[in-house]
């Protein structure tokens, strides 16, 4: 599996695997009101070329504002109205995501191996 970087700023870098039915996103960084605009561009683009199962690894994402949150909630509908949404998370995205109550919603992992799982078992 080649890693294909993508362009997104200064602050926010990653990468996009595709796997058997999932794109895999690895992203370092901050995610702020900065990063959120070409954030939810790039992603949403990648989203809707396929395929349809989704996993965001943020266990690297050092900061999430309201923004990025916002943009998450976005790129969770659009990936749920076609396959799923899982996010990998580390302690600090997911307190951040707890304190708005949408750890459900945006079907939070503690593994990229978690998520996949999930998705081969959907």
């Amino acid at each position: 599996m080649i890693a294909e970087p993508l362009n997104l700023t200064v602050s926010l870098r990653g990468t996009r695997e595709v796997r058997d039915n999932c794109q895999l996103f690895r992203l370092t960084g901050l995610l702020d009101a900065f990063s959120e605009p070409t954030f939810r561009k790039i992603l949403s683009n990648k989203i809707n070329e396929g395929p349809k199962h989704i996993i965001l690894d943020l266990s690297q994402i050092d900061f999430v504002d309201s923004s990025g949150l916002g943009a998450l909630v976005q790129l969770a509908k659009q990936a749920n109205s076609t396959g799923t949404l899982q996010i990998v998370t580390n302690a600090r995205v997911t307190q951040t995501v707890k304190l708005v109550r949408l750890e459900k919603f945006l079907a939070l992992q503690t593994t990229v191996d978690a998520a996949l799982d999930n998705i081969k078992s959907s």
